[in-house]
Order: structure tokens, then C-alpha cells, then sequence
């Protein structure tokens, strides 16, 4: 166990190392290469957690998909990210199976529909959401499979003969209800404003509020940390135009005030002619 820790923290600071030669050698074979507005292959063929023959795209329907690449016997590193993703969506508005779904696919062939299941069972006791059932997968398939399908969204990860385990990057995609790579969300714990700007903006607007819409245009998706920052310029027009229009409507609210006094003074002057 202390070693894969050892290989865990390796993995964690590898993400926020720049001295890419100082690395181990494994962890210069990871990670996540951004493939923004690149499709996944729908027709991957793939097993749930059933035993049932399943296609990649039989879960893109009008709905954006939050795909994350987890093996089920991870020891660390893919249940604390699990976790997190888990606490993330928890705390959102929006319901897995309704409004989005998740797939979470192994990329260790050895995996098999029985460890996906048990898997599944333990993350919709900490999900507890109606429909959680419908609407998060936990998916195996075979080596070409994964292979095609870990090329295609830039997931990068080795085989640690050391530990006997993976070393691999941490992190989830969120995609288009049609198959395209909207955002890279990084690491082990997901800002729930992360997880909804992206399922919003993966939506093109079909869910969310008004107010979501706003934030995003005060917010902006920045690659290279895989989060939402303020966007100052943005931040700083809006706060003109709404102060312009608060000024504007105060000179409006004066001026009516200034015409309803002006038709009331003629009036007022004639009351008092008329007083013996």
C-alpha cells in the first residue's frame, strides 16, 4: 500500500510539475491531452454492468454525458476521485438520468459486468438521487475497445509493473449530447460551479436558469487548470451596463416625478382661487 501511495502522490504532482524531465519515466507517459471539440466513437462497442452487449452512444441521448475512465480495482486513486465526483454532483440541482448522464468506462480489460455492478451499487448508495440507476453506467469492454476510446478523448495511462497497478491521470470529461469533447474538469475533487458551468455549456443552453446563463458570461473555461475564472473584462462591461441602466432609470423616475408635479400645479393654483 505505501508504495501505491507513493505512486499516487507521484501522479498528483506530475499534473502541476513543469520540469517534465525530472519525472519518473511512467508518469511522463500519462496523462490528459486536450482534445476540445473532438467527437468520441459512439459505435465503441462495450458490456454494462449487466452482462449486456452496449454501444458508447446508446447513452448520448439529448443529454450531455459526464465520462470519466476509472478501474474498479483501483486501490486509491480511482475511488478518491470517484468520491469526489460523487460529492460533486451531489451537491448540484440537477439529477443524473434527467437532465445528464454519467458513464464511468475501465480501461482494464481485466474488469469484469461483476465488479462494474458491485461498483455501481456502492456509488448510487453515496448518489442518492431518484433514476441514479438510469442514469449513471458503469461500463467494461476489451482491449481495442478501450483502446479507441482512451485515444480519443486524451486519456494517456501506463501499466506500473512495480505495484501492479496503473498509474494514470485524474479527472473527468463533460460532453455534448451529440459526442464532442466540451470540457476537461482535472484532479480528485470537482468545484460543484465547475461541474454545472460545464454541464450547462455541453447542454448549448438546454438546461440550467437564467442565472447560469449570466454566470457564464461572467466566468470563463480555462484549459490549462480545467476550471471557471472570473472573467474581469466581462465582469467589469456588465457592471457599466447595469450601472448605465440604473442611472437611466433614475433620470427617467425623476423626470416623470417632475411631470407629474408640473400637471398637478395648475390644478392646485385653481383649488386656492377658488378658496373665499
Amino acid at each position: 500500500m505505501r508504495r501505491v501511495a507513493g505512486v499516487i502522490a507521484l501522479v498528483l504532482a506530475a499534473a502541476t510539475s513543469g520540469a517534465e524531465d525530472q519525472r519518473p519515466a511512467i508518469l511522463r507517459e500519462i496523462g490528459f491531452d486536450q482534445k476540445l471539440g473532438a467527437s468520441v466513437p459512439l459505435e465503441t462497442p462495450l458490456v454494462d454492468e449487466a452482462g449486456r452487449d452496449v454501444r458508447l452512444g446508446d447513452y448520448f441521448q439529448g443529454r450531455p454525458v459526464v465520462l470519466s475512465f476509472n478501474y474498479f480495482d483501483c486501490p486509491m486513486l480511482c475511488t478518491v476521485s470517484l468520491n469526489g465526483l460523487a460529492s460533486a454532483l451531489g451537491t448540484l440541482s440537477f439529477d443524473a438520468g434527467k437532465e445528464f448522464e454519467i458513464v464511468t468506462v475501465s480501461f482494464d480489460k481485466r474488469d469484469t459486468p461483476a465488479a462494474a455492478r458491485a461498483k455501481k451499487d456502492s456509488y448510487l448508495k453515496r448518489y442518492q438521487r431518484p433514476g441514479a440507476a438510469e442514469g449513471w453506467h458503469f461500463l467494461t469492454g476489451g482491449a481495442p475497445a478501450i483502446e479507441r476510446l482512451t485515444r480519443a478523448a486524451g486519456f494517456r495511462y501506463a501499466w506500473d509493473e512495480e505495484t501492479k497497478q496503473f498509474a494514470h491521470p485524474s479527472g473527468v470529461l463533460v460532453l455534448t449530447p451529440d459526442g464532442r469533447i466540451a470540457r476537461y474538469l482535472y484532479g480528485i475533487e470537482y468545484a460543484p460551479k465547475d461541474l454545472r458551468l460545464a454541464l450547462v455549456e455541453a447542454s448549448r443552453g438546454t438546461i440550467g436558469t437564467p442565472l447560469d446563463q449570466a454566470v457564464l458570461y461572467c466566468f470563463q473555461y480555462d484549459p490549462a487548470t480545467g476550471r471557471y475564472g472570473a472573467a474581469i473584462m466581462r465582469i467589469v462591461r456588465l457592471g457599466g451596463a447595469l450601472t448605465a441602466i440604473a442611472l437611466a432609470s433614475f433620470v427617467l423616475l425623476m423626470l416623470r416625478r417632475e411631470r407629474a408635479a408640473a400637471r398637478a400645479l395648475p390644478a392646485a393654483v385653481s383649488r386656492l382661487d377658488h378658496v373665499p
